[in-house]
C-alpha cells in the first residue's frame, strides 16, 4: 500500500514539474537585462552594452535603435531595465559621470523604433566610483514611476536619507516629485524622491493588480536575499540588519529583522542570487493567478511563491537549469511568461 501511494504521489509530483513547456523564442543578444512588450507583437530589450534591440516575435528578426543614453558600461552596470507605456521608453541606467565615476539613472522618450532621443528625468545622487549594485528596476503605478536604486556596494549609506543609493524611487512619470512623498508628509529631512531608505541590491520589482502594492526581490550578501513590500517611508534596515546574511569575509552585519524596520515577507539563507520577478495574473497559468514568480540567477531557477498579505505561505520551484541565468521575466498578454536568459535568449513559456 505504501509503494502504491508513493508511486502515486511520483507521478502528480511529476505531472506539475511538466505542466508547462518551454520554446526558445529567438537569440544573439549580448548580455541582455530587460525585455518590454509594445503589443502582443513587438517588444524592446536592453543589452547592458548599451544597446536597445527591437523585435517582432513574427519576423523573429533583431533591429538595433539609435539613442543618445550616455552609458557606462561597468561591472553590473550598464543599460539595464526598459519599460513601455502610454507611447513612451522609460530606461534605467548606470550613466557616465565622468572619470569613472557613475549614477543610477532614468530617462524617458518618445516611442520610436528606430531613433530614441532620451532625456534624464532622474539621476541617483551622488555619483559614485563602483560596479557594484545598481538595481535599476522601474515599475509604474498609477501616475508614478518607482526606481529602485542600489547602494553602489557602499553599506551604511542606504541609511542616509540624503543620498539616493540604497532607497526606492518615486517619481511623476514626467520626473517631477509627487507632493505626497514622505518628505512632505513625515519625513522632512529626507531627498523628495525617497519613498523608503534600506535596501542593498533590489533587481526585481513589480506592481500586484490584485491588491495594488509594489512588491520587490533584493539581493543580499552572503545569504539574506528577500521578496518584499515597498512601503511609504519606512526602512529595510541595510546595512544595520544582515537580513541573515553576513559579509563576504564571514563576518557578522546584524540581526536577521528587528522592531521598527520593515520585514520581508520571505528571506533565503543561503542566497540563491535573487533577480526579477512579476506577480501573475493570467489565463494561462490561471492556478498561479496572484503568485509572485521569482527569478534565481544561482541556480538557474524560476520559483513560485504563495503569500497573503505579508504572510509566507509555500515556495515551489517551477525549473532550474532549463534556459540559463534568467535575467527578466514578463507576462504576455495572453498569460504565457516570457523569460530573458543571460545566454542572449527569449524563451516563452506555456502550456
Amino acid at each position: 500500500m505504501k509503494k502504491i501511494f508513493l508511486i502515486f504521489l511520483l507521478f502528480f509530483t511529476n505531472l506539475y514539474a511538466d505542466d508547462f513547456k518551454l520554446e526558445k523564442i529567438i537569440k544573439g543578444f549580448e548580455r541582455p537585462w530587460s525585455i518590454s512588450f509594445i503589443d502582443s507583437q513587438n517588444l524592446f530589450i536592453t543589452e547592458k552594452t548599451g544597446n536597445i534591440k527591437f523585435i517582432n516575435l513574427n519576423e523573429k528578426k533583431i533591429k538595433n535603435v539609435i539613442h543618445n543614453l550616455n552609458v557606462l558600461e561597468d561591472g553590473q552596470g550598464g543599460l539595464l531595465d526598459i519599460l513601455y507605456k502610454d507611447n513612451t521608453i522609460f530606461v534605467s541606467y548606470s550613466e557616465n559621470r565622468s572619470n569613472g565615476m557613475s549614477s543610477t539613472s532614468v530617462a524617458s522618450a518618445n516611442f520610436s523604433k528606430e531613433r530614441l532621443i532620451f532625456k534624464n528625468i532622474f539621476r541617483a545622487e551622488p555619483p559614485i566610483k563602483s560596479g557594484y549594485h545598481f538595481g535599476s528596476r522601474l515599475v509604474i503605478k498609477n501616475k508614478h514611476l518607482y526606481v529602485t536604486v542600489g547602494e553602489r556596494g557602499q553599506g551604511m549609506i542606504a541609511q542616509d536619507h540624503t543620498k539616493h543609493p540604497g532607497s526606492i524611487i518615486r517619481i511623476n512619470i514626467d520626473g517631477s516629485i509627487p507632493k505626497d512623498n514622505p518628505k512632505f508628509v513625515n519625513k522632512k529631512d529626507w531627498l523628495p524622491e525617497i519613498y523608503q531608505i534600506g535596501v542593498r541590491n533590489p533587481q526585481g520589482m513589480s506592481h500586484s493588480p490584485f491588491d495594488n502594492k509594489i512588491y520587490l526581490t533584493n539581493h543580499g550578501a552572503r545569504g539574506g536575499d528577500w521578496f518584499g513590500t515597498a512601503n511609504f517611508g519606512e526602512n529595510y534596515g541595510w546595512k544595520i540588519l544582515g537580513w541573515g546574511g553576513t559579509n563576504y569575509s564571514g563576518t557578522k552585519i546584524g540581526p536577521k529583522w528587528k522592531p521598527g524596520f520593515t520585514k520581508a515577507i520571505k528571506y533565503w539563507v543561503p542566497s540563491i542570487a535573487v533577480s526579477a520577478m512579476t506577480i501573475y495574473k493570467g489565463n494561462t497559468f490561471k492556478e498561479w493567478n496572484g503568485d509572485a514568480l521569482i527569478t534565481s540567477l544561482k541556480d538557474q531557477s524560476l520559483r513560485k511563491i504563495k503569500f497573503n498579505k505579508t504572510k509566507f505561505i509555500e515556495e515551489k520551484t517551477i525549473f532550474k537549469g532549463n534556459v540559463g541565468r534568467i535575467r527578466d521575466i514578463k507576462i504576455h498578454e495572453n498569460g504565457d511568461l516570457y523569460l530573458l536568459s543571460d545566454k542572449g535568449e527569449i524563451w516563452r513559456m506555456y502550456k
